[in-house]
């Protein structure tokens, strides 16, 4: 057995005062995030989207505004609907922003002054993402063409049949003159553009396909004609690519890609609209990159994922890449011309709120948006770090229960799994975590191979090896922890949501160390998820395709090694999950009563791969906590979660 070496301690003071009151499934999903952060041209403003907490159905998200200089921010749109997506006017008096209050998302535009928001769309089919042109007279937007006179008639007579892989579904890309309010279709044909930005008042450049319904990774980047929807090739980064966005001089491209094909966009990629090869500039420190944001013409900020933490790195277009110091948890940022930079700051014992950093000076938080949490107390973590099987070194963080919940002996723990498999734990708020450490366990989280945040081999190490090292990951993981001897090593459980789910599902048919588990979301049979996922692009980078290589699927689908399961297992599921269909934890939940294993299916009506109601919310984290009660706490010392 690997030594046990801590290598840090997240020391972060919780702005939230200690208390004793127990943290309810109820209060858990009342978290509020902050994202979309947006500064106005001239600095003087910040807007962003503050979502949720959940009330009733799904949760709400509003637009805030932030005046810099006096430190006041305020929530700027009010409808009962949802809006998002807020992107300033060239000239810095509008906002414009996507909104449901018709029905279907449209782009709205407000003046800074307040006021009524104006509906500047008005389309029968929802508007996906929009831009202003660079002189701010015109908006170009992203929607489906709309329905002809007999589709309106057929859907009229509830004759609601869909005809799969329709050219009219597609994104079009129009444009709206802001005076008159008429749009124009720009593009047509077997064209699907995933995201556009301007170039020029004549020409956009976009990601886009000619080969929609070929669900692989077949995307490039054009410049496409705004007269007469011409599509020109413009560059072919490696698969999969995004994060279109273009210098405020509109002289250089940058996009997110992996140095060779997938499984997630990783790097940075500089290139000179005016021709040239796009050169990797965050190659140096080889850690997953997102959210770039433009400073000025010449400098761009970008956020970059390290373990479980985050750092900024400020990219010059004509020099290396240079360290922002920032605090190392933070969310979504923002940078303003001044070299102001907003940021969402969080950790695992600290809610989002927004901070304003000004040149080398401290960071000010200027938000106070979380409500309800004074008297409850959140857990800190501990990193670690540990060698696996074959020697490679993987990042952990462990959670002890809170002092008020503890109960003499050692206490169980809970290892929660992450889903992706290209995603990570970082130092921020869990429902999940933060209840069961409020409820007297420890929790254990680890960032397998495959997941994102050390590096892109170390991203890849689990392509065709699903429950192979990743799953060896894990378990070198827990013993390190047990070997610590402050856990009790006979009251163990495994969950978590999508690939934590199917990890959970795999445990059981691996081992017998664990008591109980709770599979949200999982993959029971890896060929028959992809035949009816949405997007199986990327289960293709990792197995093929099931057709060429079932072998492959087979080896690690949890139904290969089902008569091995032995331990009680709780089964969560959205009915109308497009990642993880619902027929992967049906087929779970059949085979575990045929070999006689105690389960439970719970599936939850309207709900995508992740529940969004409310009051499924709080279902799905009751449910998990009172089964991981049932199997691991004794009966006397349970803390009913709905105390």
């Amino acid at each position: 057995m690997q030594p046990f070496r801590v290598i840090a301690t997240i020391a972060i003071i919780s702005n939230l005062p200690v208390a004793s009151a127990v943290l309810t499934p109820d209060q858990a999903v009342k978290t509020r995030n902050i994202v979309e952060l947006t500064f106005s041209p001239d600095g003087a403003h910040l807007a962003c989207v503050v979502t949720g907490p959940p009330k009733g159905a799904e949760p709400q998200s509003h637009i805030w505004m932030l005046d810099v200089a006096g430190g006041s921010l305020h929530q700027f749109t009010s409808s009962s609907k949802t809006e998002n997506f807020p992107r300033w006017s060239p000239d810095g008096r509008m906002l414009a922003f996507l909104s449901d209050r018709d029905e279907r998302r449209q782009v709205f535009t407000i003046s800074l002054d307040g006021g009524e928001a104006s509906e500047l769309t008005s389309g029968k089919n929802a508007v996906s993402e929009f831009r202003w042109s660079p002189d701010g007279r015109r908006i170009a937007f992203l929607a489906p063409e709309p329905k002809s006179e007999a589709d309106e008639k057929k859907e009229k007579d509830k004759d609601d049949a869909k005809v799969a892989d329709l050219e009219q579904e597609l994104g079009r890309l129009w444009v709206v003159d802001l005076a008159s309010k008429k749009p124009r279709q720009v593009t047509r044909g077997a064209w699907h553009i995933q995201q556009f930005e301007w170039l020029s008042e004549d020409r956009v450049i976009a990601v886009a396909s000619n080969q929609p319904k070929s669900e692989t990774w077949n995307d490039a980047i054009f410049t496409v004609s705004i007269s007469d929807g011409k599509f020109t090739p413009f560059a072919q980064p490696s698969q999969p690519f995004g994060g279109l966005t273009v210098s405020p001089d509109r002289k250089y491209v940058t996009f997110f890609a992996p140095h060779n094909a997938g499984p997630t966009p990783h790097d940075v990629y500089l290139q000179p609209v005016s021709g040239g090869a796009a050169r990797d500039v965050t190659a140096s420190v080889d850690r997953e990159a997102s959210g770039l944001k433009w400073q000025n013409a010449s400098t761009a900020f970008v956020s970059v994922q390290d373990g479980f933490h985050t750092r900024l790195y400020r990219i010059p277009t004509n020099g290396d890449l240079q360290r922002v110091e920032v605090p190392q948890s933070f969310g979504d940022f923002a940078v303003a011309r001044d070299g102001s930079v907003a940021f969402v700051r969080h950790g695992f014992d600290r809610l989002p709120e927004l901070f304003l950093q000004k040149g080398n000076g401290e960071p000010r938080q200027v938000s106070h948006v979380q409500e309800g949490w004074d008297n409850i107390t959140l857990a800190n973590a501990e990193l670690f770090r540990f060698k696996s099987f074959d020697g490679r070194e993987v990042e952990g963080a462990l959670m002890q229960p809170l002092p008020s919940s503890t109960k003499a002996g050692k206490p169980p723990l809970i290892l929660y799994v992450h889903g992706g498999p290209a995603g990570s734990f970082s130092d921020a708020y869990s429902s999940w975590g933060q209840v069961l450490a409020n409820h007297g366990y420890q929790v254990l989280m680890i960032n397998p191979r495959g997941s994102t945040g050390y590096g892109e081999d170390f991203l890849k190490a689990n392509r065709e090896d699903w429950g192979g090292g990743d799953f060896k990951d894990l378990m070198a993981g827990l013993d390190a922890v047990l070997a610590r001897g402050q856990t009790d090593p006979d009251r163990l459980g495994i969950g978590g949501w999508s690939y934590g789910g199917y990890m959970a599902e795999w445990a059981i048919t691996q081992t017998n160390r664990f008591k109980v588990a709770v599979s949200g979301a999982g993959m029971f049979d890896l060929a028959a998820e992809f035949g009816t996922e949405i997007g199986p692009a990327g289960d293709e980078w990792y197995f093929g395709t099931p057709w060429e290589h079932p072998e492959k699927f087979a080896h690690s689908s949890p139904y290969m090694y089902i008569r091995n399961a032995k331990t009680p297992t709780l089964i969560l599921q959205g009915e109308n999950d497009p990642i993880d269909p619902i027929g992967q934890s049906t087929a779970l939940y059949r085979a575990l009563k045929r070999y006689n294993v105690e389960t439970e299916l719970v599936t939850y009506p309207r709900e995508p791969h992740g529940p969004r109601e409310e009051k499924h919310q709080i279902d799905v984290i009751t449910r998990m906590l009172d089964w991981f009660n049932h199997y691991l706490q004794p009966p006397q010392t349970v803390a009913r979660s709905a105390q």
